[in-house]
């Protein structure tokens, strides 16, 4: 079962990232300046994860592949690593998909 973790960077944001059963990161958002934001936007992932559509498929200047998933107003809500392979980054949606729903959250803060 997937689990997000909410962090604080060194600028003082607050981020989350979304880990796989085997603990690696699928998705991560960007810096929020105070903890009730990070927190709805991992509600947020949690409403818009199962649907394909809110996914967002981009190929790299360098080839590489990766994914936004974006909120029904259209901004990006989490962001994927970098993946060698379109069905690698196909895969990363599925385990974001399966993960996000039920994902526990975890406060490292």
């Amino acid at each position: 079962m997937g689990k997000f973790t909410i962090t604080k960077r060194t600028n003082g944001e607050y981020q989350f990232s979304l880990k796989a059963g085997n603990g690696q990161i699928i998705l991560s958002s960007e810096g929020y300046n105070n903890k009730a934001g990070c927190e709805n936007g991992i509600e947020s992932v949690k409403k818009n994860a199962p649907d394909d559509n809110r996914y967002e498929r981009k190929t790299a200047s360098n080839g590489k592949f990766h994914f936004n998933l974006k909120a029904g107003n259209g901004q990006i809500i989490g962001s994927s690593q970098m993946y060698e392979s379109e069905a690698s980054r196909d895969n990363g949606i599925e385990s974001v998909k399966n993960n996000a729903p039920d994902a526990t959250i975890e406060d490292e803060a």
